[in-house]
C-alpha cells in the first residue's frame, strides 16, 4: 500500500512540474518542449511500476516495466529477428510498393476525370474492408512468408495514398494552371514545377497515415500464418504460453519502430514543405 501512495505523490509532483514548465517563462524553448512529454512518460512508467508492485499484480495480467526491460535485454537477438521479418521485409517493402503504385495510378487518374471519379469511390470501399477479412485471403494467395504480409500492407497503404495524392494534385486553381499554359508549359512541366510541389502537404499526410497502417497490417497478417519469426507470430505464441513479458517486449519494439518511422517522415516533411503554413511557428 505504501508503494501505491508513493505513486499518487509522484503523480502530483510530476503534474506540478509539467504545469510549471508548460506555463513558465521557458515554455517556448526547445528543451522545455522536449522535457514535458519526457517527464510525463517517465512518470507513467514509474507509477506503473509502483502500482503493480504495491498491489502485487500477477505478471500474467500485467508485468512491471522493470520485468519487461529485463526481457528486452535478454531477448535482443529474437527481437531483432522479429523486427527484420515484420518491419523491414513485410511493412517497409509493402509500404514502398503501395506508395509507388498509388502515385502512378493517381497521375493516370489525374489525366482522366472519368477514371478519377470511378476510382475514388472504389478506393473508399476497399479502404473500409476489415483487415481481418482480407489478410487470410492474401496469406493463402502469397504463402506464409513475408511476401503475403507485404501484400496486406500494399492493400492498406494504396488507397489512402491514392486519395491523398489525387486530392493534392487538384489543389492548384484553374487560374494557376491557365498561367502555366500561357507560358507554353507542357503537362509534365506544370506537373513537376507547380502541381506536385502544391500537393506535397497532402502526400506527406498520406505518408504519415500509411506509416502506422503498414506496421499494423504486417503484424495482424502474421496472426493468420507466418514462419517461426515476426512480431505478430511472437505475440500470438507468447500469449498462448502466458509469457506476457515477451508480448510487452514485442509491443515496445513495434511502438518504438513505428514512432521512429513516423518521426523520420515528419522531419522530411518539414524540410520539403517548409513554405506551408502548417510548418510555420
Amino acid at each position: 500500500m505504501t508503494l501505491v501512495i508513493a505513486a499518487f505523490v509522484l503523480w502530483a509532483l510530476a503534474w506540478w512540474c509539467n504545469v510549471w514548465l508548460a506555463n513558465g517563462p521557458a515554455r517556448d524553448m526547445a528543451a522545455t518542449r522536449l522535457a514535458v512529454p519526457l517527464i510525463f512518460g517517465l512518470t507513467l512508467l514509474a507509477i506503473w511500476e509502483l502500482v503493480v508492485r504495491g498491489l502485487g499484480v500477477s505478471m500474467v495480467i500485467l508485468p512491471a516495466p522493470s520485468v519487461i526491460a529485463e526481457k528486452i535485454s535478454t531477448s535482443l537477438p529474437i527481437l531483432w529477428t522479429d523486427f527484420v521479418q515484420t518491419f523491414i521485409k513485410g511493412a517497409l517493402s509493402g509500404y514502398l510498393i503501395g506508395i509507388a503504385a498509388a502515385f502512378v495510378v493517381a497521375v493516370i487518374a489525374d489525366r482522366s476525370s472519368f477514371l478519377r471519379r470511378g476510382l475514388l469511390p472504389v478506393g473508399s470501399f476497399v479502404a473500409a474492408m476489415p483487415i481481418v477479412g482480407t489478410a487470410p485471403i492474401l496469406v493463402m494467395w502469397y504463402g506464409f512468408d513475408w511476401q503475403s504480409k507485404a501484400a496486406v500492407v500494399v492493400v492498406m497503404v494504396f488507397f489512402p495514398m491514392l486519395v491523398n495524392i489525387t486530392a493534392g494534385l487538384q489543389e492548384t486553381t484553374n487560374m494557376q494552371r491557365d498561367q502555366m499554359k500561357t507560358w507554353a508549359a507542357s503537362y509534365w512541366q506544370g506537373f513537376w514545377k507547380m502541381r506536385l510541389p502544391a500537393a506535397m502537404p497532402f502526400i506527406f499526410n498520406g505518408l504519415k497515415i500509411s506509416s502506422t497502417l503498414a506496421l499494423i497490417g504486417a503484424i495482424v497478417a502474421e496472426f493468420f500464418g507466418s514462419p517461426i519469426s515476426g512480431m505478430g507470430f511472437r505475440i500470438s505464441t507468447s500469449v498462448g504460453q502466458l509469457a506476457l513479458d515477451m508480448v510487452w517486449a514485442e509491443i515496445f519494439v513495434a511502438a518504438l519502430s513505428g514512432s521512429v518511422f513516423y518521426g523520420v517522415i515528419a522531419l522530411i516533411e518539414r524540410g520539403v514543405t517548409f513554405w506551408h503554413p502548417s510548418q510555420r511557428k
